[in-house]
């Protein structure tokens, strides 16, 4: 049964002070095709007795208008330029929208498990903004009411103007307004700064080097290559139901994957050779490639964001909440995925991280520019989205932090999300991690048993 969710009001919120009208470019790397969707977090709170609903709604509407003074391009419009590929932010203070919602079939503990279908927590955050390019503002926030007291908040970001450190940022000093805990915001810290130049393409004169471009398009990039979809890849996942998954390693998990994949890697592999995201995201990725049963030659991707605010020089600002990734890929058959083991996959994630130094990211810029704009293709495709280091675990409206982070609906797209700790002592560093991912249903079963048993 979907949730059932009923709108106790819907506005428009402002700044609460005035603004500066102007209009902004996004960066290249904002108004890359690929990044034209929306970032939807939802937050779920525990139920508190002594807490007033009204009180808390007029709070959260309060500070949202307090943080887009700051922020205010999200309260803006975004728009194609005249010259058709790159976008602009419109600043008029036209605002965000808030909704205040009550729920009598969600309740906290139903997010204790995987949804039952991929769109069961759609109404959470009622408006989708597919139209953001027409004028639909992008930022929707949804505070809903769940029938034992619990409150959901459901959060969506365009994402050609934020990415998820920016957004994660901006939930903060936003939440933080909500529970009183600065007065002012100016206080905000990191304060946001724009700067989308940092991330344009750098001039060059192609009269004097015709051939700068070609060059350019010609520098391997697997993250932008097509692969032939001899498995009917595509059509698999456009046409079969997918099934949620949510399965929690806690830190003990992820040491034994690591202790797993330096056991059967060569000899000079150091014992700190392997991250938890490395180790993770290459067992997931086998995982997934040996349930979906491809033909042995498919070649399989594995995406991944890497932050790059410290991997150009000069480094970007603090606070610079713009796209500031740019796509690790990783890459192999599925026969070299599953024969070769762990500490193979493992080590195609480790490189695919180590290549993105500023080079590679600014012929990234270039690739993704203009008349070009080069786009991951889907086939044979993973992307995994670390969620878990963005410090969304911390948004406190005043309700405590939350009990659960993720999306509002499962995607073939796999989230790496914080899990808090895991009970027994030995996470005190918060390392634990949940993995979400939806599965063809075909394939659901299998994939559950191999990433829960790693040595099979």
């Amino acid at each position: 049964m979907e949730s059932s969710v009923r709108v106790k009001e819907a506005v428009v919120v402002t700044p609460s002070a005035p603004t500066p009208p102007c209009i902004l470019n996004l960066s290249a790397v904002d108004s890359q095709l690929f990044l034209r969707f929306t970032i939807e977090y939802l937050l779920v709170y525990t139920p508190c007795p002594e807490l007033n609903q009204a009180s808390t709604a007029s709070l959260v509407k309060a500070a949202l208008a307090q943080a887009l003074v700051p922020y205010y391009p999200l309260a803006g419009r975004v728009r194609p330029k005249p010259d058709g590929f790159s976008l602009e932010v419109v600043c008029r203070a036209q605002g965000a929208v808030f909704i205040e919602a009550v729920s009598d079939n969600v309740a906290v503990s139903n997010f204790e498990r995987a949804p039952r279908y991929v769109t069961e927590w759609r109404k959470l955050l009622s408006p989708q903004l597919v139209d953001v390019l027409k004028g639909a503002p992008p930022l929707v926030v949804q505070l809903t009411w769940l029938k034992d007291g619990a409150a959901a908040l459901g959060v969506g970001f365009t994402h050609c103007v934020c990415d998820g450190i920016g957004s994660a940022e901006f939930l903060n000093s936003f939440a933080g307004l909500a529970a009183g805990k600065r007065g002012f915001t100016s206080e905000f810290k990191p304060k946001p700064v724009w700067d989308r130049h940092l991330l344009d393409p750098q001039p060059v004169n192609r009269a004097l080097n015709p051939r700068h471009h070609r060059i350019i398009k010609a520098a391997s990039h697997p993250e932008f290559s097509k692969v032939p979809d001899v498995s009917g890849f595509v059509t698999r996942f456009a046409n079969e139901r997918l099934a949620p998954t949510s399965i929690t390693f806690h830190k003990k998990h992820l040491i034994e994957l690591k202790k797993l994949a330096l056991s059967t890697s060569r000899p000079s592999t150091s014992l700190s050779a392997y991250t938890s995201f490395e180790v993770l995201s290459a067992h997931v990725w086998r995982s997934w490639a040996r349930a979906l049963n491809l033909p042995p030659n498919q070649t399989l991707k594995i995406l991944f964001s890497v932050n790059v605010r410290d991997r150009v020089r000069p480094s970007l600002p603090g606070g610079y909440y713009g796209n500031a990734f740019v796509l690790g890929c990783a890459q192999c058959s599925a026969r070299e995925l599953e024969e070769k083991g762990l500490w193979h996959a493992a080590e195609l994630v480790k490189r695919a991280k180590e290549r993105v130094e500023e080079d590679h990211v600014r012929r990234v810029v270039e690739l993704v520019s203009g008349e070009g704009r080069a786009c991951p293709d889907s086939v044979g495709v993973l992307i995994v989205s670390q969620w878990s280091r963005l410090g969304l675990e911390r948004v406190d409206f005043g309700m405590g932090k939350p009990v659960h982070v993720g999306p509002v609906c499962s995607d073939r797209y796999c989230l790496f999300l914080p899990a808090g700790r895991s009970g027994d002592g030995d996470d005190e560093q918060g390392e634990s991690m949940k993995v979400m991912v939806a599965v063809p249903t075909s394939a659901v079963d299998k994939y559950e048993l191999l990433v829960k048993s790693p040595y099979l």
